[in-house]
């Protein structure tokens, strides 16, 4: 870390021994790089709108799972599968060929007499492709949700429910709040990983970052940098400001929880 700290202050090519510049590549990231600032704003867009529908899906299977049907760990293990194999290149191949032209998501929609495209390689769409693929790994907080709805008790649910509560205010007065620590933790780690995310949208996009950088990942397009152009240096500024952008996410994060996570003690 403290060698790419300093590389991030100077012009290296890995061939060369490095050129201390000062500041100059983080000044040239928000100054003259449209493709850095077009990566933020597609990063931003699959943290914003991906990881509260990958925690929504997560949470109703949770609650659907959690009402002691038979085979229960057979299901479980079932949907906790897409999130092992959501971040490998054969699920992102395979992504890819589900919103083809001639994929199964065309296929199903042309039931409806809807005319079919290659989603992946339109720009308005492309992003939505790889969002859907985040919830579709629903998996891995599920099962931690699912933990969580367990450890609270019956005797909370019963006293509201002799108290007059529906089933609405029964989810939106104890489950939440009482799970409420779970949801927090959550968030972070998802939030988090989705700030990372690389491999769908190198697949998908063929390293490019799709049709008018629609899915240029902020981790692609420092990949680009990096590997492809041999810009190290420049790459490891925007390493940093990752970093930086994840620790203030998860700082504002904490600093909310005050407010709606409520703990035992």
């Amino acid at each position: 870390m403290l060698a790419s700290l300093y590389l991030s202050f100077t012009d290296f090519n890995m061939l060369e021994s490095p050129k201390w510049v000062g500041g100059a590549n983080y000044v040239k990231l928000f100054t003259d790089d449209n493709r850095y600032l077009t990566s933020i704003k597609v990063t931003l867009k699959y943290v914003i709108i991906g990881v509260p529908l990958q925690l929504i899906v997560s949470l109703s299977f949770a609650i659907l799972l959690n009402r002691g049907i038979r085979g229960l760990s057979v299901y479980r293990a079932v949907y906790y599968v897409p999130s092992l194999l959501g971040g490998s290149v054969a699920i992102a191949i395979l992504w890819r060929q589900v919103f083809g032209s001639d994929g199964l998501f065309n296929q199903f929609i042309a039931l409806f007499n809807i005319a079919g495209k290659s989603w992946y390689t339109q720009p308005e769409y492309a992003i939505y492709t790889l969002i859907l693929l985040k919830m579709w790994q629903f998996g891995s907080p599920m099962v931690i949700f699912l933990a969580g709805l367990r450890q609270i008790p019956k005797d909370i649910y019963e006293a509201a429910s002799i108290d007059g509560a529906n089933k609405i205010q029964l989810f939106f007065r104890v489950t939440i709040p009482l799970l409420s620590p779970i949801i927090f933790f959550n968030v972070v780690m998802q939030m988090i990983a989705a700030f990372q995310a690389f491999t769908p949208a190198f697949v998908i996009g063929g390293g490019t970052g799709g049709a008018l950088d629609s899915i240029l990942f902020y981790t692609l397009y420092l990949y680009i940098k990096a590997f492809q152009h041999f810009e190290m240096g420049y790459a490891s500024a925007m390493a940093w400001i990752l970093l930086t952008m994840i620790a203030l996410a998860s700082a504002l994060l904490f600093w909310t929880a005050k407010k709606w996570v409520h703990y035992e003690s």
